[in-house]
């Protein structure tokens, strides 16, 4: 097994072997299994051929869907939401509607009742999603899958209003959309041009822009973290790099799983979760060491989006399935990279975003 810096020593190798490994070879016994939490995490979850939005909730009772909701204008279409957030408060929670006529949209419901509020239009294929608590403007990603390749854009909106107040350019199918936690800086990538953006979230303007490497086809990339540095997908390389934001550079790469798409990391910094779309498997990375101490098979095919609860316990993970599939939660204890439980929702779950956790 290689580290993101090199060989790792054979006792490590060994110990890592174990827990990556141990987790396919089944299920443990029911008396096994660590118990289900006390409190209950909610989570929502897009059904993009199903243009619905499922509200998750693992807790007592374990992992079960609480209701789904109908989104979209046009009945007779599939519209397909594709990226969802929940704002800072918890009121309301926002979802991008990604096939537009021609353009796409968010759309505001509120938490809760799930009742639908506004919506505002943005460019083609709006898809990730993030807000910042400090300004509340809400940052979509304008992936643009229609026609020929071309620069596409980040939008600004406002969400109290719902109104579009700026259109950054960043590059060719931009994805990926997170800010730093004053709301000061906003980062993406341009898949198709194989690049990190960095936005001023004020000035909407573009402030530094890093290649990846020659071809290198990125997907997401994560929030900063407290030490200053992201994590991005190299997903047609199976690799994920570590980018010091100070320096601006690229300080180490793991070698991962076959078709890295999205990423979390917890709370604390100390762990890393990545789906493998292409590999039908999540890796669990110990971001001290750079080594992946487990990965783990789905339940069905194509893996889509990670979230990481506040407190660091769990990730829920989404995941498309092909065909007549359908779409599949899962939940998995972070610190032993157990899945703890699955649950269906509608066709190709796609973006997912956690709301709030409860004492019930």
């Amino acid at each position: 097994m290689r580290a993101a810096h090199g060989w790792v020593p054979r006792a490590v190798w060994l110990r890592a072997a174990l827990v990556v490994w141990l987790p396919a070879l089944g299920a443990l016994p029911a008396d096994a299994r660590p118990d289900p939490p006390a409190r209950s995490y909610y989570v929502y979850v897009c059904a993009e051929s199903e243009d619905e939005v499922a509200l998750v909730r693992y807790g007592p009772r374990g992992l079960e869907v609480v209701r789904r909701v109908a989104v979209g204008r046009y009945p007779a279409e599939t519209e397909g939401p594709h990226g969802i957030a929940v704002d800072p408060d918890g009121r309301h929670w926002y979802v991008s509607i990604a096939h537009g006529t021609p353009f796409g949209s968010v759309h505001k419901y509120a938490t809760g009742s799930d009742a639908w509020v506004g919506d505002v239009t943005l460019g083609m294929y709006p898809a990730t999603l993030d807000i910042a608590p400090a300004t509340r403007l809400l940052y979509a990603a304008n992936f643009d899958l229609h026609g020929p390749m071309a620069a596409s854009s980040v939008s600004a909106v406002e969400i109290d209003t719902m109104e579009e107040i700026a259109r950054v350019e960043t590059g060719v199918m931009p994805h990926g959309s997170r800010l730093s936690r004053d709301g000061m800086r906003h980062y993406s990538v341009t898949m198709m041009d194989g690049e990190l953006v960095e936005l001023d979230a004020l000035g909407f303007e573009v402030n530094r822009r890093l290649p990846l490497g020659d071809g290198v086809q990125p997907t997401w990339v994560t929030a900063p973290a407290r030490d200053g540095v992201v994590y991005v997908t190299g997903n047609n390389v199976a690799s994920v790099f570590e980018v010091d934001l100070d320096a601006w550079r690229i300080r180490r790469t793991f070698r991962t799983g076959a078709g890295p798409y999205n990423l979390a990391v917890t709370p604390d910094g100390s762990t890393l979760v990545a789906t493998y779309k292409s590999g039908d498997a999540v890796g669990f990375w110990d971001l001290a060491t750079g080594v992946e101490r487990a990965r783990v098979s789905t339940t069905r095919t194509i893996p889509h989006g990670v979230v990481v609860t506040p407190d660091g316990a769990y990730a829920f993970v989404s995941v498309e399935g092909v065909g007549d599939d359908p779409g599949t939660v899962e939940v998995y204890n972070i610190p032993t990279a157990e899945r703890l439980g699955a649950v269906d929702i509608g066709k190709q779950a796609s973006g997912i975003a956690f709301w709030t956790v409860r004492d019930e």
